[in-house]
């Protein structure tokens, strides 16, 4: 009885079901990450040539989404499947924190570009509205549960909109209703077009070697 205490408060609302995130747990947890994610223009190989996405400064809400869409199979891609797989919804809570809040700070100049987009490339962001969602800056969602795009890879996000088009496909693709509606209106030369002015702009999300934030004493 003693040791169920704990679970039957949390059903009773009286405390919370799980752990608030640790940023300082997520730094450990993140050890598998930092093979790719750690390696600045690190490029993966298969199922598709691109470079890794930059993660760290990349909200926390989204992280975490990603990863559970990984670990259900709603998100197909070999590598980052095993991986979350490997994760419970805890340590998914403290990567994800551990990443964003590695992004904050450092004096990593941002791209420089107008924000204002070229006009074959604004009548395609207005087709769908993207700024609706990622903010007229694209590194400003309108919630954390969406990624900045500002400064990303643009070969990464070219293929990650393409994979919203795929279907059927057991190593590419990803299953969002709302993403795969957006996507499926363009060919793929317009998302690519979209993907390289989004890699343009000012953003947040970078990628930190790993020696920047390990400490001297750490192996």
């Amino acid at each position: 009885m003693i040791k169920a205490l704990p679970l039957l408060l949390a059903l009773a609302g009286l405390v919370p079901a799980a752990q608030a995130q640790d940023t300082k747990a997520g730094e450990g947890k993140a050890a598998m990450c930092y093979g790719c994610h750690g390696i600045i223009g690190y490029q993966a190989s298969f199922p598709q040539v691109y470079k890794v996405p930059k993660i760290a400064g990349q909200n926390a809400k989204y992280i975490a989404a990603a990863l559970t869409a990984y670990r259900k199979g709603d998100r197909r891609q070999p590598t980052m499947r095993a991986i979350a797989a490997s994760l419970n919804d805890q340590d998914i809570l403290d990567v994800a924190a551990f990443y964003e809040n590695l992004g904050k700070g450092g004096d990593d100049a941002p791209a420089k570009t107008e924000l204002t987009p070229p006009s074959d490339v604004a009548k395609l962001l207005a087709k769908a509205n993207c700024a609706s969602c990622h903010g007229n800056d694209f590194k400003s969602p309108i919630d954390p549960s969406y990624p900045k795009l500002a400064g990303q890879y643009a070969d990464y996000l070219y293929a990650a909109l393409k994979a919203y088009q795929t279907d059927k496909n057991p190593h590419v693709g990803r299953s969002n209703a709302i993403m795969a509606g957006m996507a499926r209106q363009y060919t793929h030369g317009e998302l690519k077009l979209m993907a390289s002015y989004f890699a343009t702009l000012p953003g947040d999300v970078k990628t930190v070697p790993e020696s920047r934030f390990r400490g001297p004493n750490q192996f």
